[in-house]
């Protein structure tokens, strides 16, 4: 694939390889050739030199409750400015905003912003903070790199909505300028991700650990799928791993499934589904297990000493019933809740 004429941001992370450029932002490592994009459409090789193509372009601005990321423990009931723009570096069959992360540059109309437009943005709407969501941030780092320096100066906090699949140099320079991730470990299982996502499994388990040493608060995400990573021992290793490897306050949110994209020949999760990868979550000693996409069930947050309810949920709507300053307001038990 071949694009000219548009002027491009220089990317971060690229060394010379021969006659092609080796980007380094994520674990494919894409060599590119001279006016070719790698996997994930939007770095370009221009003469010699690798360019970002979405630089302060944005397909989609909206102002979102922090729950719908999703994030529990982190400002619960707020809102916050979300962006996004065009390109992924994973081909998740599943893919619910295929529209926009299998587009291709020129393909869709895309807004232009500057860091500085978006912390005015964030807070002409009031928000606290700024999230790169809907399609993938790392694939618009530069950006992502530039804005959360600015918002963090401007005392905006800084979200990623991320499948993870990003090396573990970047993560590291833009950690210092990043609040909170919240992570989608799409199943575990190597055969999973190379079969449906076009990707590995162990760069994104090693992102999670990186950004859990680093400090950036972290929930994950496990979207369930009927038949291809449902498994129950499947689950019991994810959820052993990031009670293990994370700690078991870890907030980690169960999403069901219901089909898209290139799956529209699986059925929905079974709810009995969801409440089995709860109940086994529990049992490896997750302190917080949620369920999504099942409508007020299983979303309030609950001390996992007292069992006090802290945080009441029905849909978007929160209650902060008994918390303050992170921690449960009956016994003083830490909830791992940026507030």
């Amino acid at each position: 694939m071949s694009i000219s004429g548009e002027r491009a941001h220089e990317a971060r992370f690229w060394k010379q390889h021969g006659d092609r450029l080796e980007c380094q932002l994520c674990p494919h490592h894409c060599r590119i050739a001279e006016g070719k994009v790698g996997i994930c459409g939007v770095r370009q090789n221009r003469g010699g030199r690798l360019c970002s193509l979405i630089y302060g372009k944005a397909s989609s601005v909206h102002v979102d409750p922090m729950e719908k990321k999703p994030l529990f423990h982190f400002l619960p009931g707020e809102s916050v400015l979300s962006l996004g723009s065009i390109g992924c570096n994973l081909g998740c069959a599943h893919c619910q905003n295929y529209t926009i992360s299998q587009a291709r540059f020129g393909s869709v109309y895309l807004n232009d912003l500057r860091p500085e437009d978006v912390v005015r943005l964030a807070k002409e709407n009031h928000t606290r903070g700024v999230a790169f969501t809907y399609n993938e941030p790392t694939i618009w780092h530069e950006f992502a790199f530039d804005t959360f320096q600015l918002c963090r100066e401007k005392g905006l906090r800084t979200i990623y909505v991320t499948n993870g699949f990003i090396e573990l140099d970047p993560l590291r320079e833009l950690a210092p300028f990043l609040s909170a991730m919240n992570i989608d470990v799409k199943g575990f299982r190597e055969p999973f991700y190379r079969e449906v996502c076009k990707a590995r499994l162990a760069p994104v388990l090693a992102a999670c650990e990186l950004a859990h040493e680093l400090g950036v608060h972290l929930e994950l995400t496990y979207l369930i799928i009927p038949s291809r990573n449902d498994d129950q021992a499947e689950i019991r290793d994810f959820c052993r791993w990031a009670a293990s490897k994370l700690g078991r306050k870890v907030p980690v949110h169960f999403s069901r499934f219901h089909p898209d994209f290139r799956m529209m020949d699986l059925p929905a999760t079974p709810v009995s589904t969801m409440h089995m990868a709860s109940r086994v979550g529990r049992e490896e000693g997750l302190s917080f297990v949620y369920l999504g996409n099942v409508w007020a069930d299983e979303e309030d947050t609950f001390c996992p000493r007292c069992r006090a309810l802290n945080v009441r949920r029905n849909g978007y709507a929160v209650e902060k019933v008994a918390v303050k300053d992170g921690r449960c307001s009956a016994c003083g038990e830490d909830l791992n809740m940026v507030m």
